[in-house]
């Protein structure tokens, strides 16, 4: 554990220099933040029936998207782990005395925190003192802040475990691009990061409920909000826990399954 933990904060530290990469970061989350924000405004303008999620409620989850981007997207991509598979380079960390499920996660998990450092706060403080309704709030209440935090990095752990899948995979189609491109899409949609889960049909909403995806971004942003009561929430952070499991223990035989079977050509 202590060496994961040292891996950790080391490439934390390294994530955390690439400030020039940030800034451009966030200029365009903010571009996509305002674009989302004029169409759901366009949206609800345009009906008259009420929705399950009000505008400013919506508002508030898109700047938390925008903002924490990098925590939750699954087309994020390690090129450092995409070049050790394709390239062959997967045998020097094979030769590590370490485990290299837990090698792995620590690098995704430093890579995704110090990106999100970087451009969180700056998007929220300017997003904070924009005007009614296009600003962000705060929360209502401290139980809610602490719901939100606790659903984030659970959504946090179960985004990396899918992210392992992801890379996983790429020992059998030894594609970085194939692999990221159908996990990111399919992710990005049910995750309601596309269509908010709450204005999908019922039909698809009871779909999403039943895959992780959604645990990583519309539970936490949506308790957030105040859109999800604390029933519900307690309730979610037991589901996200079951869904950390049953990934982890997927990814580690998966993984061991294709380490049987890696063959590692040259000399």
């Amino acid at each position: 554990m202590i060496t994961y933990l040292s891996l950790f904060k080391m490439r934390l530290t390294q994530g955390l220099q690439y400030r020039v990469a940030a800034f451009a970061g966030i200029l365009t989350q903010f571009f996509w933040g305002f674009m989302y924000i004029m169409i759901y405004q366009a949206f609800y303008q345009s009906t008259n029936t009420i929705q399950p999620i009000s505008l400013h409620q919506l508002i508030t989850t898109v700047w938390l998207q925008q903002s924490l981007l990098a925590l939750i997207m699954l087309w994020f991509r390690n090129n450092e782990i995409i070049k050790l598979i394709t390239k062959g380079d997967i045998a020097y960390e094979l030769c590590r005395p370490v485990d290299l499920y837990g090698i792995w996660f620590s690098r995704l998990a430093a890579q995704r925190l110090s990106s999100a450092l970087l451009r969180f706060f700056p998007i929220l403080l300017i997003a904070y003192f924009l005007p009614y309704p296009y600003n962000f709030s705060l929360p209502n209440n401290f139980v809610t802040f602490i719901l939100f935090l606790i659903t984030l990095v659970l959504g946090l752990f179960i985004v990396i475990s899918l992210s392992m899948l992801i890379y996983i995979s790429m020992f059998y189609t030894l594609s970085g691009v194939g692999s990221i491109l159908i996990f990111g899409v399919i992710g990005e949609f049910l995750a309601g990061l596309t269509i908010p889960i709450p204005l999908m049909p019922k039909t698809l909403i009871i779909i999403t409920y039943l895959l992780p995806f959604r645990y990583t971004s519309d539970l936490p942003f949506r308790i957030y909000a105040g859109n999800i009561a604390y029933k519900e929430a307690i309730i979610s952070i037991f589901v996200q826990i079951f869904w950390i499991i049953t990934l982890y223990i997927i990814g580690k035989l998966w993984l061991k399954k294709a380490l049987n079977k890696v063959v590692i050509q040259g000399g």
